[in-house]
């Protein structure tokens, strides 16, 4: 991928069951964050849609397609640079992928 280091829209994320970096909306409870998420399909635990299982050991999260702004393709291993990138903060959709210019 070119660019692999950019958020883009989660309508563009791989549903292959691939690792990814999406950026959690903020809520009451917190302030936006980063986390590792990947699309499962539906299997005896629960229906198809992202989940996060590393980030929390021993525990999966599953996350509606509304609490998800952004995603990127897993940085290279670089160890010049902080483990995880900042959320995304910028305004919604308008900004993504250059879209808004």
């Amino acid at each position: 991928m070119d660019e692999p280091e950019r958020w883009r829209h989660m309508s563009t994320a791989p549903r292959d069951g691939s690792r990814i970096l999406v950026t959690v909306r903020p809520t009451e409870q917190g302030p936006a964050e980063v986390d590792l998420a990947y699309w499962s399909r539906a299997d005896q635990f629960a229906s198809e849609g992202w989940r996060a299982s590393d980030s929390s050991p021993g525990r999966v999260i599953e996350y509606a397609d509304p609490e998800l702004k952004c995603w990127m393709p897993l940085p290279t291993a670089n160890l010049s640079r902080a483990s995880m990138p900042a959320p995304w903060e910028g305004d919604d959709a308008q900004q993504l992928d250059g879209s808004g210019i």
